[in-house]
């Protein structure tokens, strides 16, 4: 007979909440529908109640299910998604060429949550800090002023952050349009490009840098987060043609909520190109 090593069954939570997580991705539970209580669910597996709360905080660490103190555990509702698209950066470049009527009916609030921001709680807040280590990037001294102006939107009825970001841009770039330094001209119709073009600069390329990490539990109560759904952060670096910084803008969004699209256009060959052999060579 051949040797063979003795079959580990799973932990009995673990394969409760197996059980349950597949009932949720066939669609047998559905998004607000109820799990049965820790009592039915002992019952059902002829297990402990030790075993089947390990089995619910596993499905909320997995971010399938919302619970609460005395509340029965739900199947998570997904909330509204986000899509942060490169092609927004050109959406945004052509504004700049637009009426004012244009320019305000379409914002970040519009391409990247899909809902007006009528239908948000906005708030701006500008200052002015000493560039610091930011000086290497935009090409400036350490003590020289730059303008941060942090930006917040969140749902007036469950009061959860919807988005938030942070923008850094030289004042020696700006100053020379006084309205650019004040927040009470916020929202400004047609964003970032347009302010910049008062003063003559036009962004030419744009850098997207991601990252992610795990959200402090601040962070997680202000976005509603569940268990276990890091943060994702995108770093935007608005360039202009002669290749200085001019713009430096971080935002913050949700994992579970987010979809990142990037768009890449290339180049067409050369029409003098000679054409591959069969062999691709």
């Amino acid at each position: 007979m051949d040797p063979r090593p003795t079959a580990v069954q799973a932990p009995i939570h673990l394969r409760i909440a197996d059980d349950i997580r597949m009932q949720i991705e066939r669609g047998e539970l559905e998004p607000g529908a109820s799990l049965p209580t820790l009592a039915e669910l002992a019952a059902r597996w002829s297990c402990s109640m030790n075993s089947t709360r390990a089995a619910i905080a596993l499905l909320k660490a997995q971010g399938l299910i919302t619970s609460g103190r005395g509340k029965a555990p739900t199947v998570r509702i997904q909330p509204r998604k986000v899509i942060r698209s490169s092609e927004r950066h050109q959406v945004e470049k052509d504004l700049v060429l637009k009426s004012e009527a244009d320019r305000a009916g379409i914002g970040e609030a519009e391409t990247n949550l899909g809902i007006s921001i009528d239908n948000q709680r906005f708030t701006s807040r500008y200052d002015q800090i000493a560039a610091g280590e930011m000086a290497g990037i935009f090409g400036i001294n350490p003590n020289d002023l730059l303008l941060r102006r942090c930006y917040e939107a969140t749902d007036p009825m469950a009061g959860l952050r919807l988005s938030w970001s942070v923008s850094y841009m030289p004042v020696a770039l700006i100053e020379s349009n006084p309205a650019l330094l004040d927040e009470r001209n916020e929202p400004w119709p047609g964003g970032t490009m347009h302010q910049l073009s008062t003063v003559g600069i036009e962004i030419m390329r744009v850098v997207d840098e991601v990252t992610a990490r795990m959200p402090t539990t601040v962070e997680a109560q202000t976005w509603g987060l569940s268990n276990g759904i890091p943060l994702v952060f995108c770093r935007r670096i608005s360039i202009d043609g002669g290749g200085r910084v001019v713009e430096i803008s971080d935002a913050d969004y949700p994992a579970d909520r987010t979809e990142l699209h990037f768009v890449t256009p290339l180049k067409a060959w050369p029409k003098s190109r000679r054409k591959p052999s069969q062999h691709g060579l």
